[in-house]
């Protein structure tokens, strides 16, 4: 054989030594036909259909002739006959030519193993590359051959699934499935093939055990929200679950999980480290987290290899996401912590651009096993538990309803009467064209118990009206994290303490990952007298959502003034965009560390906008469980001048 037709990476023609050697883009494209053709040979007509199309016969005809006495032309500078014209009929010789094509029956008698090594080595490029030709009969050519090397990856793969004895022969496996994965992600035979290979067993019962936990969680929320009500309203509760119905409750939240499938994708890491070789270790695990995600039915993936394209292409990858409807995001980077070298990744919701999820991991070589398998199972169970929540927002819904949302949930960043008023107005225009909205709903609550916090005037039919919204949002959704999250802050600021923190639990197993669910969480603890849970809390709703809004940097510094920390609880104050909200709390920070006149100052100006302040009225309406919490914050605010 003197020379070689390479169809994987690029269209291009070798020599015996693997040198590129010239020849036209058409007559390559015509090679690679002709090796599928039977008996490798085509009529003119057919090859100028299959080049230019139907637009024009005697066209196609008269350039088909030009293009093959290119092709003569430059057969006889090689000194060798690649096609061959016999009256109509345009013949390969395949004596002077070979190809790396990939046809059904090529060597399925020899060593699985070796096959599949050639078959993904080939697979790990695209299939004849960028090539100018945009025929109808071109296109379903393409379609058929790509069709064709994923039923020979597959077959393939089978036959050497059961045969790896080394990690290097376990590792070709793996890469093999996440080229089949690629493009048959909802193929149950697939899917079925690929978990033991990616010895996903244990995180798919892990998933298994999350749901049953998932729903156990909705029960008792719903039993929190009857308790609520004094367990008088016998006729709209459900009926108690027994175990078949808790069955067929679970079975029916797999079927929506397995019809709306978010997809997601894992971008390379960014490197911090002054260290080079933890951005290849960071790059491998990556990679291996993603590979490991394939063996899921519950998302989809985006294959490493576009994922470490888009990853180096900033400026588009916006439009990339958009184009390809990916909801998650895993944004990885790379950075040392004292002579450790760590990852730190989060999960962004890229619909409302939201973190949901994230840690920090050791790259100690060591460790890098255990921390692929925690990564996986931490966010599979992280876009799992976001997928009712991703459903609502997206799909079976007016639009102009989720656009009227969007708009207020902008307003709702910045806590400030107008703006709460402006998120209100939004929401009540969402609701007006979708009145099953939840969301919506709880974002109603959330405007009338915010308001009620910034006034200072004690108002009960804010709070009132916060708990009615909250509670339809629970009825319309059973299941939504947000809805109780809002129920439990207007029992909260009614002084039900108890009632508060059950609702703020149960919001918390829906959506453990959830920073805005987590942090009012802690804000429900501070108020409950419990300063040091709510600081573990609020702080771990900051390392999940690390450009935090105010309402975060005021529950920490709030938990910190409870515990004595006054210069903490400043320092967090100093952090919020707008930090005149707590303007009381930072009078009392500093009348409580002898900084007299810097409190004067704040009071000064908390006066000028709410003349009619009184303390002692304000902290009986302000629900705190203990004694010695409202009496520390009276010390700071009559200190500081009130």
């Amino acid at each position: 054989m003197t020379f070689v037709l390479k169809t994987f990476g690029s269209l291009q023609l070798v020599d015996r030594s693997g040198n590129p050697v010239a020849f036209p883009e058409k007559g390559l494209l015509l090679l690679a036909y002709l090796f599928t053709a039977d008996q490798g040979s085509a009529d003119r007509s057919t090859l100028a259909r299959f080049l230019w199309g139907e637009a024009d016969k005697g066209v196609a005809l008269s350039t088909l002739r030009k293009v093959i006495s290119r092709i003569n032309a430059r057969q006889t500078e090689l000194g060798v006959n690649l096609l061959s014209l016999q009256a109509n009929l345009v013949s390969l010789n395949r004596d002077s030519l070979s190809s790396d094509l990939l046809q059904p029956g090529q060597a399925e008698d020899g060593e699985p193993l070796v096959r599949l090594e050639h078959v993904v080595k080939l697979m790990n490029q695209p299939f004849l590359g960028p090539v100018n030709c945009h025929s109808r009969e071109f296109q379903r050519w393409l379609a058929e051959r790509e069709s064709c090397h994923v039923e020979i990856l597959g077959n393939t793969l089978r036959a050497a699934s059961g045969l790896a004895r080394s990690r290097k022969e376990t590792e070709l496996l793996r890469r093999a499935a996440v080229i089949l994965f690629r493009t048959e992600p909802k193929d149950p035979d697939t899917l079925q093939m690929l978990i033991p290979i990616f010895q996903a067993e244990d995180e798919v019962e892990h998933l298994r055990d999350h749901f049953e936990k998932r729903q156990n969680s909705i029960l008792r929320g719903i039993a929190v929200l009857d308790g609520a009500n004094g367990g008088d309203d016998s006729s709209s509760r459900p009926a108690p679950a027994t175990a078949k119905g808790q069955e067929a409750a679970l079975s029916l939240e797999a079927e929506r999980i397995r019809l709306e499938i978010p997809r997601l994708v894992l971008l390379p890491p960014k490197s911090q480290s002054i260290r080079p070789e933890a951005g290849f270790l960071a790059a491998s695990l990556v990679e291996d987290i993603t590979i490991g995600f394939c063996a899921f039915n519950s998302l989809q993936v985006i294959a490493p290899y576009s994922a470490v394209q888009i990853g180096h292409h900033t400026e588009t990858q916006k439009a990339f996401f958009e184009r390809q409807r990916v909801n998650y995001i895993l944004d990885t980077r790379i950075s040392n912590a004292g002579d450790e070298v760590t990852l730190f990744a989060q999960l962004i919701f890229f619909d409302q651009n939201q973190i949901v999820w994230a840690e920090r991991f050791s790259l100690d070589h060591m460790e890098l096993l255990k921390d692929r398998r925690a990564v996986a199972r931490q966010i599979a169970l992280s876009v799992s538990s976001e997928i009712e929540r991703h459903e609502a927002l997206r799909e079976d819904l007016n639009p102009v309803a989720y656009h009227r949302y969007l708009v207020g949930r902008r307003h709702l960043a910045r806590l400030t009467l107008p703006n709460l008023r402006r998120a209100r107005k939004e929401m009540k225009a969402a609701l007006s064209v979708s009145p099953d909205f939840a969301p919506a709903l709880s974002s109603m609550a959330r405007t009338y118990s915010k308001e009620w916090l910034l006034t200072a005037r004690g108002d009960i039919e804010l709070l009132k009206t916060a708990e009615t919204s909250s509670r339809q949002a629970i009825e319309k959704r059973s299941d939504f994290a947000d809805g109780y999250r809002e129920f439990g802050v207007a029992k909260l600021l009614q002084g039900a303490f108890d009632d508060s923190a059950e609702a703020m639990e149960v919001a918390e197993n829906l959506a453990p990952h959830y920073a805005d669910v987590i942090a009012d969480y802690a804000d429900t603890l501070v108020h409950c007298s419990l300063p040091a849970m709510a600081l573990r809390k609020i702080e771990r709703a900051i390392e999940l959502n690390p450009l935090a809004p105010d309402t975060y940097f005021w529950t920490a510094a709030g938990a910190n003034y409870a515990l004595g920390e006054f210069e903490s609880s400043l320092d967090y104050i100093g952090q919020m965009a707008d930090p005149s909200l707590a303007d009381r709390l930072s009078a009392a920070s500093c009348a409580m560390l002898g900084r007299q006149d810097k409190a004067r100052v704040f009071v000064r100006r908390f006066r000028e906008a709410n003349p009619d302040f009184d303390v002692d009225k304000w902290l009986s309406a302000v629900p705190s469980k203990e004694q010695w919490h409202k009496d520390l914050y009276r010390e700071g605010l009559k200190k500081a001048g009130f």
